[in-house]
């Protein structure tokens, strides 16, 4: 992954740089205090920890792994949930939101995808597309309602089992 600089401490300087030219309270110049647009996108990549957890290697290699095993436990249940009943994707992704917390891999990977569902619901508010989506979901609906009518109209109404029997 290319970050633009070969030297290892280069990205935290950058966040440290940055929040140093931010106004008080964080805000950007012309921003509200409720709005959360652009913020994220000016936040700086690199670790959230604890500054007296960065100050120490040995505390914050110690903190990282547990970030990635603790992060590693959502993501794997995410994906046991895929096929079974569960919220599978939104556990993935709170899974990488806590990988995101530590590693700048992780903050790339949900800011990529963070863009691709905006620009996905900016297309679904199109009036062309819905337009298309809703005359697909009536031609659908009305293809099962017509087979559903020659299913009913030659095997009539029989359950495929025989209650009186047991």
């Amino acid at each position: 992954m290319n970050t633009g600089s070969d030297e290892a401490g280069e990205v935290a300087v950058a966040a440290d740089k940055a929040r140093a030219d931010r106004p008080e309270g964080g805000q950007e110049a012309g921003q509200e205090g409720g709005q959360e647009a652009g913020h994220e996108a000016g936040r700086g990549l690199g670790s959230r920890a604890p500054e007296f957890i960065k100050a120490r290697r040995l505390l914050h290699l110690s903190w990282q792994v547990g970030v990635f095993v603790v992060g590693l436990a959502v993501v794997a249940a995410g994906i046991v949930m895929l096929p079974l009943p569960g919220p599978g994707w939104v556990v993935i992704f709170g899974g990488m939101a806590i990988w995101a917390t530590e590693f700048v891999w992780a903050q790339l990977v949900l800011r990529w995808t963070k863009r691709k569902v905006t620009e996905a619901a900016q297309r679904a508010l199109d009036p062309r597309v819905r337009r298309r989506n809703i005359t697909l979901t009536v031609i659908g609906l009305v293809i099962i309602g017509v087979l559903v009518g020659i299913y009913l109209w030659k095997f009539g109404v029989v359950m495929p089992w025989k209650i009186e029997d047991q």
